[in-house]
């Protein structure tokens, strides 16, 4: 194999171990489950009105009653992750009292 090849190949090897072992990584860490049986956004019951939409964000799922609230959601993430961590807050708070 000439110089050339084997620069070629070494490149081509560095190139997909770069983009393609964090995908397969990424791909394997699941996400956190949603812990609520309610809609974050509305504070409706997920399953009254069908099948809740299910959205993944920043590794965290989180499920809601309609499309209308992703569109909710996703005008300000950080805020429904807030939300979100007080919500669990609260529940683990009622758990212990």
């Amino acid at each position: 194999m000439t110089r050339r090849n084997l620069l070629v190949t070494a490149l081509a090897v560095l190139f997909l171990a770069a983009f393609a072992l964090p995908l397969a990584l990424a791909e394997d860490k699941a996400p956190t489950p949603y812990p609520l049986d309610y809609c974050l956004v509305s504070g409706e019951k997920l399953g009254e009105h069908g099948d809740p939409v299910v959205k993944v964000h920043d590794g965290q799922e989180f499920k809601f009653c309609c499309k209308s609230c992703v569109k909710d959601f996703d005008k300000d993430p950080a805020k429904w992750h807030a939300k979100l961590k007080e919500e669990v807050a609260k529940q683990n708070q009622n758990k212990k009292g």
